[in-house]
């Protein structure tokens, strides 16, 4: 038998089955992490370096690396992002409507 494939809802963490507000947190929170991540890639920092950067220890780093999600709130990122010189921008759109 094939394995039933069901279309996205648009966020992964609400096909999980977290409730809309955890699911948009924990999407926001995701996509800071993917961006820090690729940006301290890119500078080809080691964990001391991109830890003296952002103005946190190294098992910060570590912890953000490893995808550790529940360790990191929105504030905490955005603020470790504008250490690191990025620019954040926030988007407000109202919710599409579920039928």
């Amino acid at each position: 038998m094939a394995p039933r494939i069901r279309r996205s809802a648009g966020n992964v963490f609400r096909d999980l089955g977290f409730d809309p507000e955890e699911a948009e947190n924990l999407r926001i929170r995701s996509d800071l992490m993917i961006q820090l991540t690729k940006l301290l890639e890119k500078r080809g920092l080691t964990q001391a370096r991109a830890a003296r950067l952002l103005g946190v220890t190294q098992p910060r780093i570590s912890d953000l690396t490893r995808g550790k999600i529940d360790r990191f709130s929105i504030d905490t990122l955005v603020e470790m992002l504008g250490h690191a010189g990025a620019r954040v921008s926030i988007v407000v759109r109202p919710r599409r409507r579920v039928a």
